[in-house]
């Protein structure tokens, strides 16, 4: 959940980087008493998001400064529509600007990119998910973002499930411990709300773990007529996820196998910010 909190403390570190003793540019040419009005515009089509980081970092400049929101999180908008309106001092808009729309352009472009692979993967089972592929220090932001093209999030960190892929494995089963009593060793240690998710590259490899007690078998490179079998294989006894070779040309071949959950690292790690503007007016008396 992105929280005021968490949004404050990214705007802080962002504001404190992009001007640590002030805006000596503004504060050079713009009267103090200026103010200004100014509108947030698409220069391209797309789907909104971070509206509340906006506001968030303006207010974190100035208190002064007065965000309209025009359009929601999630919201759909086109070239050239306002999606905000921004007024108050024209010092503390200019100094708030460019982090503000850094932001908000690279979590509108997430939002954006997530709704085609949701688009591309409707009719069928499968929900699109994000990965920890994210940018560090903005894996709230970037997730909300996913949130806001109508996809999902997977785990939040390494702290919030048990995950393990070929190396996990390599090392349980390394003095000859077959993968199935690995997992189950695992199994037994975990707490009841604890969810156990295994990888596996080899369609030999689905059942040895499926006797482990998985909750989640996430089948990595499979091409699509192996995950099709894998689907069958596994016949729901654990979610099926797919991973790997995921793109917008594949997703929707991906999603008709009959996998639940389609892992895409490049919602976050390959995406291109949105071209969103802030118009100026500025007023100086």
């Amino acid at each position: 959940m992105l929280t005021g909190q968490i949004i404050d403390r990214v705007v802080t570190t962002a504001l404190d980087e992009d001007a640590p003793w002030g805006d000596v540019t503004s504060e050079l040419f713009i009267p103090a008493e200026a103010t200004a009005s100014a509108r947030l515009v698409a220069r391209e089509p797309g789907v909104f998001s971070g509206g509340q980081v906006l506001a968030r970092t303006m207010l974190a400049v100035d208190e002064r400064i007065v965000v309209e929101l025009l359009l929601g999180d999630g919201e759909r908008f086109e070239k050239g529509q306002t999606l905000a309106h921004v007024t108050g001092p024209a010092r503390g808009i200019l100094r708030g600007e460019r982090v503000a729309l850094n932001l908000v352009q690279r979590m509108s472009g997430i939002a954006t990119l997530t709704a085609r692979y949701v688009e591309l993967a409707a009719g069928t089972n499968a929900r699109i998910v994000d990965t920890r592929k994210t940018t560090p220090g903005l894996r709230a932001l970037e997730r909300h973002a996913v949130l806001c093209g109508g996809g999902h999030n997977h785990r939040n960190s390494l702290s919030d499930a048990v995950m393990a892929k070929d190396n996990h494995l390599a090392v349980l089963t390394a003095g000859g411990r077959s993968v199935t009593d690995a997992i189950r060793s695992v199994r037994d240690r975990l707490g009841h709300t604890t969810h156990l998710e295994v990888e596996v590259d080899r369609i030999d490899q689905i059942e040895p773990v499926l006797a482990g007690g998985v909750d989640t078998i996430m089948l990595d490179n499979f091409t699509v007529g192996e995950l099709r079998a894998g689907v069958a294989l596994v016949a729901g006894r654990a979610i099926v996820e797919a991973s790997g070779n995921v793109n917008l040309d594949t997703v929707a071949a991906i999603a008709g196998t009959g996998v639940d959950v389609i892992s895409v690292g490049a919602l976050t790690h390959s995406v291109r910010s949105l071209d969103i503007g802030l118009d100026l007016d500025i007023d100086v008396p």
